[in-house]
């Protein structure tokens, strides 16, 4: 019974609710109960909140008994991933720089899930810090994906992903800076949502990147990701990004209906930037063939590629983490997992020159989207997929080649992923829907057409016992830049302030060349009147 009630969707479970067929609190102790039964093999939570959930389950109950239903997240449990603060609760960012810190005040976007009835059931792991990782050397676990305990989740919304996957929360919050919520969702078979940059409060979330950061839900199906957006869109003074927009009914904007929709796929992404392998090539033409089945006008558009966003993105986001995080860089790396380190600390090689360049070439590339945004409803392109083996990463591929996710960050508007089918190993592939901003309808509404009309969603993943992890993640190749250039790195190491190891600096060393072609692209001659991507506006009084 307790498999049955954790394989409803948040829809499903709430018309139960308000009919009074099934209560929050069998709701919540059938989570539980799979979160022991099948918790160990996946590591998706640092913080069971059982009691806390339990008690929330009861007030649920009694609640809607006397007639005060608050609406469809009434009675889910749902988690969060450790970096949203809560009130009294553990919140880690899966790292030994904050093991032992508990807010005094909830995220904006937890009062918000609290508001609507939703039920905390845990704090999910992450990649530390929502950047680096998959890491082995942490005070907590790395998750594993349900669908082969061998393989990884995608990162940083980790445990988000294979704990809504494997149906131990209905939905859970993740972050998506760089495609933290959607590489997930996507190697894990789910519904991932990074909505427009300030529709969802970040305020109470600890920051990766202020220019980047959005906060979005991860479910199983796209109605439960209306579900959830609807409770979790809106203005919030605490943000200073936050946007002054009236939500709509995200929900009522699944009609099934997509004839006539206009779609632009960006094939080249897939095809010839990415090499995809050729389960997914087949699965993106066989999607393509349902949207143009259900009425779509489906043909190839192009944007820049992946490489320039992925310049812009790193620079601008690898600048202000390091600029978030220096003082503990500066007196206690080690506390740091080497894999972050190995994202971050490379950073002190880039200028304030090199940020406002990286800056001033975002605007340029969110003024060039306006001329797709108007030929096209929504863009399409591959997601990340099939997942790779757990152990087979290294730290300099972050610097060494961009992402199919990224692109979307830097342009700020909605993009979600969702699965496309599996791959002859019985793992998921996905693909993304990116609209205009704030147009999170016709992209949720394009999405859950696909969703109906594909066979995707009829399938759970069985979760096996996990085999043990290897205990350390293979080793970068050396650096085999000159003593000239380990020169030049030491000189920047020293005015950032950095003392560091010799296995840190060779990190330092292996990443800049990468650093330097990145930074290079972006040097060019530009206009006086050519602003900055980032806005100015008065604090709020």
């Amino acid at each position: 019974m307790s498999e049955e009630i954790c394989a409803l969707t948040i829809a499903e479970t709430a018309i139960e609710i308000e009919r009074g067929s099934l209560s929050p609190v069998a709701v919540v102790e059938a989570s539980l109960a799979q979160v022991e039964k099948i918790g160990p093999s996946l590591d998706a939570f640092i913080t069971l909140t059982a009691d806390t959930a339990l008690s929330q389950a009861r007030d649920a109950e009694a609640a809607i008994a006397k007639g005060n239903y608050l609406g469809p997240l009434h009675g889910i449990p749902f988690g969060l991933k450790d970096i949203y603060n809560t009130a009294g609760i553990l919140t880690t960012a899966h790292s030994r720089i904050l093991i032992d810190n508990v807010p005094d005040r909830d995220a904006t976007t937890t009062a918000k899930l609290y508001e609507a009835g939703g039920i905390l059931l845990g704090k999910l792991a992450t990649h530390e810090f929502a950047h680096g990782g998959p890491s082995f050397d942490l005070p907590w676990p790395l998750a594993r994906n349900p669908w082969n305990t061998d393989y990884a989740t995608g990162g940083s919304s980790s445990g988000s992903g294979a704990a809504v996957a494997a149906g131990l929360v209905k939905g859970a919050m993740g972050s998506d800076t760089g495609g933290s919520v959607r590489n997930p969702a996507g190697l894990c078979g789910i519904v991932g949502l990074k909505p427009t940059y300030g529709l969802v409060s970040r305020a109470g979330v600890i920051a990766n990147s202020y220019t980047f950061d959005h906060c979005g839900p991860m479910t199983w199906t796209v109605e439960d990701a209306a579900i959830m957006l609807q409770a979790l869109a809106g203005h919030d003074p605490a943000d200073p990004a936050s946007a002054k927009v009236t939500p709509p009914d995200y929900r009522a904007a699944l009609s099934g209906d997509i004839r006539g929709l206009r779609i632009g796929v960006i094939r080249h992404f897939w095809e010839e930037e990415m090499s995809a392998n050729e389960e997914v090539c087949a699965a993106m033409e066989a999607a393509l063939d349902t949207f143009r089945a259900l009425g779509a006008s489906v043909e190839d558009a192009r944007m820049r590629p992946m490489q320039d966003y992925y310049d812009v993105k790193v620079t601008i986001a690898e600048s202000e983490l390091f600029a978030i995080h220096a003082t503990e860089l500066q007196t206690r790396p080690e506390d740091f997992g080497a894999d972050f380190r190995g994202r971050v600390l490379p950073a002190c090689l880039m200028s304030g020159a090199d940020y406002a360049n990286a800056q001033r070439e975002r605007r340029v590339m969110l003024t060039e989207m306006e001329a797709l945004y108007e030929k096209y409803d929504v863009l399409l392109t591959a997601g990340v997929g099939p997942a790779g083996k757990l152990g087979n990463h290294q730290t300099v591929s972050f610097w060494q080649k961009p992402s199919i996710a990224t692109p979307f960050n830097v342009t700020g508007g909605p993009a979600l992923a969702q699965c496309s089918g599996f791959s002859k190993n019985g793992l998921p592939l996905s693909l993304q829907i990116i609209g205009r901003p704030f147009d999170e309808e016709t992209v949720l509404r394009a999405a859950d057409a696909y969703e109906k009309a594909t066979p995707w969603r009829n399938a759970r993943p069985i979760v096996e016992t996990a085999r043990p992890l290897p205990k350390e993640a293979p080793q970068n190749p050396p650096s085999d830049i000159g003593d000239t250039e380990r020169t030049e790195v030491a000189a920047a190491v020293a005015r950032a302030g950095l003392k560091l190891s010799d296995t840190d600096f060779d990190q330092v060393c292996a990443a800049a060349p990468y650093v330097g072609a990145m930074v290079g692209r972006l040097r060019r001659k530009r206009g006086y009147g050519e602003e900055p991507g980032n806005t100015f506006t008065f604090p709020s009084r």
